[in-house]
């Protein structure tokens, strides 16, 4: 449960109800369902309308990104918020991950994901990325990043590390107020919490 009540669209102003209306479109469009909890982050940030703005400019332009293969990108923000148990964004990000292809069992198979045959050696890369960066300290190894280079470019890396960074201020945002899932992915398999710990990086 929340720690503190949002700020629901009665008891905003015209801009801000914009913005809740624009992000229901979207997230509607992207997940195929529009349960009543989907707003609840913004809802939170409209506390703070400035900030709200700002965060809905900083996601709007996100979305824009289209240097990384989609692919790549859902794992990789699906990995980070697997490693910060953030029960809206697995809900969401599991949604998200079905839409752009992945199956239930590659879902399933995250934790494991390094010994896994249904990951590229890519993707295991880019896994290894997401979870260096979700740890607290980060712990990126150069080798890591030598690795990574040589499948993409260093566009394709700052929107890779962007994502990851991103997920993770979500994904801490959320849980430290109290946010859980939406239903997004109800009645649907989705990733599972993790720790930051497991697996290592290369």
């Amino acid at each position: 449960m929340a720690h503190i009540q949002g700020v629901s669209a009665e008891k905003v102003g015209q801009d801000v109800q914009l913005l809740y209306d624009y992000t229901r479109q979207g997230l509607a469009g992207i997940t195929d369902r529009e349960p009543r909890g989907m707003l609840e982050p913004l809802e939170m940030y409209a506390h703070a309308p400035e900030l709200l703005k700002a965060i809905a400019g900083l996601e709007m332009a996100t979305a824009q990104l289209n240097r990384l293969e989609e692919r790549l990108n859902v794992l990789a923000q699906l990995k980070a918020a697997t490693l910060t148990s953030c029960e809206y964004c697995i809900d969401l990000g599991s949604q998200i991950a079905r839409r752009s292809g992945l199956s239930d069992e590659q879902l399933l198979a995250l934790p494991a994901y390094r010994s896994s045959p249904l990951f590229t050696d890519v993707e295991k890369l880019v896994l290894d990325y997401a979870v260096g960066m979700s740890r607290t300290p980060v712990d990126v190894p150069d080798g890591l990043v030598a690795k990574l280079l040589e499948h993409l470019d260093e566009g394709q890396l700052v929107e890779l590390t962007h994502v990851i960074a991103l997920e993770n201020m979500r994904g801490r945002f959320n849980l430290a107020l109290g946010i859980g899932a939406a239903g997004l992915s109800e009645g649907m398999v989705c990733a599972v919490p993790e720790r930051a710990t497991e697996g290592g990086v290369s």
